[in-house]
C-alpha cells in the first residue's frame, strides 16, 4: 500500500522500491504512491489560484534481485498497460529498474559497499539452499556474512529479524501461489457442486479474494510465520479467516 522509501532532496523526490520478483505493473504502483505523496505535499496549497503550485521532481528506481534473468537495466512505462498505444500519451511514468544480484551493475555496487554486500548475502543463501533447508542456508549465510564484515554491523543488530524475513522473502512467491491455488480449487469445488460455469467463476473469484484479503492483513501485522503457515494447513486458515473476519 505503500512505497518502500523515498527521499526529498534539493527539490527532487526519488522513490525506491525492492522486488524480488518481477513486477510489470510498478509503474501504476508508483503513480497510486507519487499521488498520495504529492498529495500530502500540497494540502496546505491553493490548488484552484492562479499561481503555479511547485513540485518535486520526481524519479522511479527500482532494485531487482529475483532469480528469473532479467537485464542489468530496464525501463517500466505506464503506457505498456495502456488498451490503446499511443504515440505520446497523456500520461506517463517511467521506473529504471536496475538488477541487483551478484555480478550485475558492477559500477553501481562499487559504488555502495551496503548494496554489493547485500547481493552477496542473497547469493549464498540461494546457493546453500540447493542443499539444505532454508532456515539452515540463511543461518549459515548469516554466521558467515558476520565474520567476513559483510553487513556485519546490521546483522549483528538485527540477526533474528534479518533470518526471519530472509525466510520469508525466499518463500512468499510460492506461498502466495500455494494459497491461490488452493483458493481457487476451493472456488472450483464449489462451482462443480453448483454445476454452472456461474458457480466455477464465482467460487474461484471468491477464493481468491478471500486470501488476497488474508495475506494483507497478516503481512500489515508483520504475522510472516502466519502466512506460511496456512500453506499447508487448511484449518488454521480458517482459523486466520475467522479471526479477521474474512
Amino acid at each position: 500500500m505503500r512505497n518502500d522509501i523515498s527521499f526529498l532532496i534539493d527539490s527532487r523526490l526519488t522513490m525506491y522500491e525492492h522486488q524480488s520478483t518481477y513486477n510489470p505493473n510498478l509503474p501504476l504502483r508508483n503513480l497510486f504512491y507519487i499521488a498520495d505523496l504529492y498529495s500530502n505535499l500540497t494540502r496546505d496549497a491553493n490548488l484552484y489560484g492562479s499561481k503555479l503550485i511547485a513540485l518535486p521532481t520526481p524519479r522511479f528506481i527500482v532494485f531487482y534481485n529475483g532469480e528469473e534473468l532479467q537485464p542489468e537495466r530496464q525501463e517500466l512505462k505506464l503506457s505498456d498497460a495502456f488498451q490503446i498505444p499511443e504515440g505520446e500519451p497523456s500520461l506517463e511514468l517511467k521506473a529504471l529498474m536496475l538488477n541487483i544480484n551478484k555480478g550485475h551493475n558492477v559500477e553501481l555496487m562499487k559504488r555502495s559497499k551496503t548494496l554489493c554486500d547485500y547481493a552477496e548475502y542473497v547469493s549464498r543463501i540461494r546457493s546453500y539452499q540447493k542443499s539444505m533447508p532454508i532456515a539452515d542456508a540463511v543461518e549459515k549465510a548469516i554466521t558467515e556474512c558476520i565474520a567476513e564484515g559483510i553487513l556485519e554491523d546490521f546483522l549483528r543488530r538485527n540477526r533474528a529479524e534479518a533470518k526471519k524475513m530472509s525466510i520469508y522473502e525466499y518463500n512468499e512467491e510460492k506461498v502466495m501461489q500455494a494459497l491461490r491455488e488452493e483458493a481457487m480449487e476451493e472456488g472450483l469445488e464449489e462451482g462443480i457442486e453448483r454445476g454452472r460455469e456461474e458457480g466455477r467463476k464465482e467460487g474461484r473469484e471468491e477464493g481468491r479474494t478471500r486470501v488476497n484479503e488474508l495475506i494483507k492483513k497478516l503481512a500489515a501485522a508483520g504475522r510472516t510465520d502466519d502466512i506460511i503457515r496456512a500453506v499447508s494447513d487448511k484449518g488454521y486458515q480458517e482459523q486466520l479467516f475467522k479471526e479477521f473476519g474474512i
